[in-house]
């Protein structure tokens, strides 16, 4: 009897020892899941100090508790300081090539005619401020009269592209109608034609209604939407805004008008400053349609004014040619720095997402 009782008492030790390891194990599983999620989380733990401290120090360092091992591929590395003192370098080097024509230019403007093409350098020996004078008044009318009538021109293409190819972008990305596609790869393969091949019809069109010597031959055609590539920027940029947009607004009352001027034209702000600005600077110095539609000198633009320097004979100013010049470049400077920020805008940016 006493040895069964000895036996019953030894079992029920062994079981309650397997049932304490049994809770002990539970304990340190519960344990380190807390001390794994506190590594994560970033939490407090009921750790011991050490490995609370441990982890997170491992955490921080990049995957390693080692005191000289490296950071983790994810860590950026600086650059060395001489290859970005090289990289500016090149940069800075690269700027003054490109610039190099515009400050011998503007060097060239004080020189006098006789010694501009005797002298490269930069620097002129001998000044001749008097050639903007010269510029000025060298012509039939003062130099503000054909700036005065490429403003002119300007303003009536800038304006009939804004309307124009906003109106027409808007039916080809909103509108369902049947041979869009069609329709708008035809208009795409016209940025295609060279405008050599379309002068001439134009021109006998134009004679025909009695427009050449009229500044009508170069604004009209802006309010029809001759100009594909900039139907085909607003296009895109026109997709990328939501078509909820459109059925909120159908919801409020609005047609297609009231959709096309009360949403997409002020969401499509930084595309329409993108085309008023090339349209200025292309319109601006355009050569070749102004020296065809306008003969008389009274209608002469800025491009058309500073060609009547250039003499046949070869006698030709080249001091007030390049002091006009300069002055030509200041609107198309001014109108860019002006929106510039529209500009960076409307390339940086593809709509609302």
């Amino acid at each position: 009897m006493a040895t069964e009782a000895r036996r019953f008492g030894s079992g029920l030790g062994e079981r309650s020892t397997g049932t304490g390891a049994a809770r002990t194990d539970h304990t340190a599983v519960r344990t380190v899941t807390a001390e794994s999620a506190a590594v994560t989380t970033g939490g407090p733990t009921t750790a011991g100090p050490k490995t609370a401290t441990g982890r997170s120090a491992v955490a921080r360092s990049g995957g390693t508790d080692r005191p000289g091992a490296a950071p983790s591929g994810r860590s950026r590395r600086k650059r060395p300081w001489w290859l970005s003192l090289l990289f500016h370098a090149g940069l800075i080097g690269f700027g003054l090539f490109m610039l190099y024509p515009l400050l011998w230019m503007l060097a060239s403007s004080f020189k006098p005619t006789n010694i501009i093409f005797r002298e490269p350098g930069l620097w002129p020996t001998q000044f001749e401020p008097g050639n903007y004078v010269e510029g000025w008044t060298a012509l039939g009318h003062p130099f503000h009269h054909y700036i005065f009538n490429s403003l002119i021109v300007v303003t009536g293409s800038i304006i009939g592209n804004l309307l124009a190819c906003s109106m027409a972008a808007y039916a080809f990305a909103r509108l369902d109608f049947r041979g869009r596609k069609v329709y708008f790869a035809i208009m795409l393969g016209t940025i295609m034609l060279p405008i050599h091949v379309v002068i001439v019809p134009q021109y006998i069109l134009f004679s025909n209604l009695g427009w050449v010597n009229t500044f009508l031959p170069l604004i009209v055609p802006k309010f029809l939407a001759t100009d594909a590539f900039f139907i085909f920027l607003m296009v895109q940029f026109i997709r990328a805004l939501p078509r909820d947009l459109d059925d909120a607004a159908r919801i409020d009352g609005c047609g297609h008008w009231g959709i096309y001027w009360r949403v997409i034209m002020p969401l499509s702000l930084p595309a329409l400053a993108t085309t008023a600005i090339f349209t200025f600077i292309w319109t601006w110095n355009d050569f070749f349609s102004q020296l065809i539609f306008l003969t008389d000198p009274d209608l002469a633009t800025v491009p058309l004014a500073l060609r009547l320097f250039v003499d046949s004979t070869g006698e030709t100013s080249w001091g007030p040619l390049f002091a006009m010049s300069l002055v030509a470049l200041g609107p198309i400077f001014g109108f860019f720095l002006a929106g510039q920020r529209y500009l960076v805008r409307g390339i940086s940016t593809t709509g609302i997402k």
